[in-house]
């Protein structure tokens, strides 16, 4: 599977899936179970990819003032549900985490105290091949590394998330007091 079908899968799965996260999750589950395992298992090794590329500390530090703190898991749900979102969405965010700000239901959230996560994204390829196969996928052979994430910042120093997510600070952190 080559990482354009990976994500026009995910394209397909948003037009069935009505939107919402777990929906498209869902669809994704059931149009990937209609592949060949082979395939399943290259979906799963882009995902495997998509997740890497996607770990990073800024995007953390944006998952954690979007949802008001993030756990490890906390995060991996994020990606996926950032992942719902489609391929143009996922990459500005991948490439400038701030960018967030600009989706209407992250601003949205900033009034209603609405999260984002998805986790049963980030299970698509083991559900679709265990419905495809009634087997559990094989596990990968070639390993993606996942970075290192050495230089974290205090996600609850306000001065310096405004300084490295402007965007997202004004819409998620209190103003700074006069």
């Amino acid at each position: 599977m080559r990482t354009d079908d990976f994500w026009q899968l995910i394209d397909r799965a948003r037009a069935g899936g009505g939107g919402e996260p777990d929906a498209v999750a869902a669809r994704a589950v059931a149009l990937l179970a209609e592949r060949d395992p082979e395939e399943i298992v290259g979906y799963a090794h882009h995902q495997r990819r998509v997740l890497a590329a996607s770990h990073r500390v800024d995007l953390w530090g944006a998952a954690y003032l979007i949802n008001g703190g993030v756990s490890d898991d906390g995060f991996a749900s994020f990606r996926g549900w950032l992942m719902t979102q489609g391929r143009v969405v996922f990459a500005r965010a991948v490439a400038d985490p701030d960018s967030l700000a600009e989706l209407p239901r992250v601003r949205a959230a900033a009034l209603s105290g609405e999260e984002f996560a998805c986790e049963p994204m980030l299970t698509v390829p083991w559900a679709a091949y265990r419905r495809a196969t009634a087997t559990e996928l094989p596990a990968e052979r070639d390993p993606v590394a996942v970075p290192d994430l050495n230089d974290f910042w205090d996600f609850d120093d306000e001065e310096e998330a405004r300084r490295r997510l402007p965007r997202l600070a004004t819409l998620f952190v209190e103003p700074p007091a006069e």
